[in-house]
């Protein structure tokens, strides 16, 4: 029999062990157009905690009491779908069990691009696409351009640094511990700043760029948001893709600068990766150059097995992952 986690309770705060459980369940029979896919890799990402309030969204919430969903990595190993043999590699997602049943729509053969298939969970996957259109179409992000991100020790944040240098940009990163600043660092950025050290996050930032900012990509909002406000240049461009540092809080977030969006004409600009799915080609054409280019590295945090599935999430928000966060099964 299958498992899979289900949602038992909406968490309120940061989600807790209790507002989940692992159980058996039946993925459903094989019919005409679809896959069974036995997973090898799971991923859980920081927009899965929206996915757990009952709101509206762009994507529907998590329905108590069923199983969650999220991306992962298998093997096909029953088709009733063209196109779809036994052993092919794919992506999907409906993840969060061992079994997936789905339509073969929603599922995409692995690229081969000389890569691990989890590649394709993070910089290859959702995280690197991100990343790339965020800051190359969103931010308008252009050579000589000096650019900031937050959560740069992540797996959007990290491809975002490579990616910059790779296209000739000055790029500033910043994360939280000595350990992960050194990281950053060797993906070539050119500074990073540690937010969890002793002094103001201002001042830090107005050291490590001190000819100002022309693009801040956002992962975490609050504080990191607000002092790029106050350093950026005037006609600055801020993609927004996550306000991490608010998932789980319950309090309103405050901004000190952020009228200079007014007097520095800052253009912010909210996104989804969804919108460049259309482009998938364009970038694993980009990208997969630059990894055979040596010019993009990654590093994975993997929990081994399904069961450690909840603590690899709940440690996106406690710093716990450096680069990607994944389970092995």
């Amino acid at each position: 029999m299958a498992r899979a986690w289900h949602l038992i309770s909406r968490p309120e705060a940061m989600p807790q062990p209790e507002n989940f459980e692992l159980k058996e369940f039946d993925p459903g029979a094989l019919s005409g157009g679809k896959i069974r896919v036995k997973n090898s890799w799971l991923t859980v990402d920081p927009y899965m905690r929206g996915r757990m309030r009952d709101v509206k969204s762009y994507v529907p919430p998590f329905q108590i009491g069923e199983p969650l969903e999220g991306g992962a990595i298998g093997q096909v190993i029953e088709s009733q779908a063209d196109g779809f043999a036994v052993g092919d590699m794919v992506q999907h997602q409906v993840g969060w069990r061992d079994e997936s049943v789905l339509d073969a729509a929603g599922a995409q053969k692995l690229p081969d691009l000389g890569v691990p298939p989890q590649s394709f969970l993070g910089y290859l996957g959702m995280p690197g696409m991100t990343a790339y259109f965020g800051l190359l179409d969103v931010a308008q992000a252009k050579e000589g351009d000096i650019v900031f991100v937050s959560g740069a020790a992540g797996a959007v944040g990290s491809t975002v640094i490579q990616v910059a240098k790779a296209k000739g940009m000055t790029a500033i990163g910043s994360a939280g511990g000595a350990d992960k600043c050194d990281w950053v660092k060797s993906l070539g950025a050119d500074a990073c700043i540690d937010y969890k050290s002793d002094g103001s996050l201002l001042e830090k930032l107005m050291d490590a760029a001190p000819k100002g900012l022309d693009v801040y990509f956002d992962n975490v909002g609050g504080e990191h948001l607000d002092v790029a406000f106050a350093v950026a240049n005037p006609g600055a461009r801020f993609a927004e893709c996550g306000m991490i540092s608010a998932y789980n809080s319950t309090e309103p977030m405050e901004f000190r600068y952020i009228m200079n969006v007014i007097g520095k004409g800052i253009m912010m600009k909210g996104f989804i990766v969804t919108q460049f799915m259309a482009r998938a080609a364009e970038f694993y054409q980009d990208m997969g150059a630059m990894v055979a280019s040596g010019k993009l590295e990654s590093q994975e945090t993997v929990h081994e097995g399904l069961e450690s599935q909840v603590d690899a999430f709940r440690g996106l928000f406690t710093g716990g992952n450096t680069g990607k966060m994944l389970v092995k099964l």
